[in-house]
């Protein structure tokens, strides 16, 4: 690792992995281990990229690894890892092998990284998110789930395509899990500051409300066999950005949250300020009643899977 370069991981070198770790390199935004437990796949794929560099002009070293050892000293960790259910399967048996996974990379992070910053993307996002802040014991503003980013990019992608505009120009806002139970907010979302329920009928916002809800599905309907990874991928960097670099961009995450919204004890999207130490600041806005209403079928759902996931294993 270079001396003037903060060390990032990721766990999990899929489609997922392989795409933020590449993006984080392209911006330089530290030196880049992806660790995987397919023998010598992270090592092929890093080394492919590294060999990219001189093309696309960074400086940042790109390396694979087979070894949880390999996070020593890591100062942000991306934990991608898991799979994805397979026909025949049971949501618990997915939740089982996938808190499985979770845990062991945890309890690793805790051993090699003990001072590092975790995002979350392995799914089910909201429950993995409170199993890693569970297992860590880290503080809260340690452990963030990447879910909101993706959900309120998806948006900017439709209300440009709707207005036929620059996806430069608008600024989106998402809140609640992730999931079909996440809460667009058309208030709070702008075009160069204009909301956009000032351009399109009430009609034409609703049909892009349920698009993002619905915005993974699509992705995995057209593609047929996976599912999206450069929109998470992209996301995912935003967060990295804005922490190692102490941007203090705002950015809605998956967070604890402990009576903002009126909400204790739950985890959610909301917007936040991410830092040097992570999560910096929850930004609580002023929802009418029917945003609080959808937030509060949103945060049902989470705790639910949550006291699933308890029962489940047992905790």
């Amino acid at each position: 690792m270079s001396f003037n370069r903060p060390k990032l991981s990721v766990v999990g070198a899929g489609f997922v992995g392989a795409t933020v770790a590449q993006r984080m390199a392209d911006r330089e935004l530290g030196d880049v281990t992806m660790i995987d437990i397919v023998p010598d796949m992270p090592q092929g794929k890093a080394l492919d990229m590294f060999e990219s560099a001189p093309v696309e002009r960074f400086d940042a070293r790109i390396t694979g690894s087979n070894n949880l050892a390999d996070l020593k000293d890591s100062a942000v960790v991306v934990v991608t890892s898991g799979i994805a259910r397979k026909p025949g399967m049971s949501r618990d048996d997915l939740l089982k092998t996938n808190a499985g996974i979770v845990n062991g990379v945890i309890d690793a992070v805790k051993q090699h990284a003990p001072n590092a910053i975790l995002i979350m993307v392995t799914n089910p996002l909201d429950v993995m998110t409170y199993l890693a802040h569970k297992r860590s014991g880290f503080p809260k503003n340690r452990v963030i789930g990447m879910a909101g980013v993706l959900d309120s990019a998806r948006m900017a992608s439709f209300v440009a395509m709707e207005l036929n505009v620059s996806v430069k120009d608008v600024s989106p806002m998402v809140l609640g899990g992730h999931g079909d139970t996440m809460v667009p907010l058309p208030r709070y979302t702008t075009v160069s500051g204009i909301p956009i329920t000032d351009l399109m009928s009430p009609e034409r916002i609703d049909a892009i409300n349920k698009r993002t809800q619905n915005g993974g599905a699509e992705i995995v309907s057209l593609l047929k066999t996976g599912s999206a990874y450069y929109a998470p991928g992209s996301s995912v960097v935003a967060m990295v950005e804005s922490i190692v670099k102490d941007q203090r961009r705002i950015l809605p995450c998956c967070v604890l949250l402990e009576g903002e919204y009126g909400l204790k004890g739950s985890w959610q999207g909301v917007p936040c300020v991410l830092g040097k130490n992570g999560l910096e600041k929850i930004i609580e806005l002023k929802l009418n009643d029917s945003e609080k209403k959808q937030l509060g079928v949103s945060n049902d759902h989470v705790a639910k899977a949550i006291e699933e996931c308890k029962k489940v294993l047992g905790l």
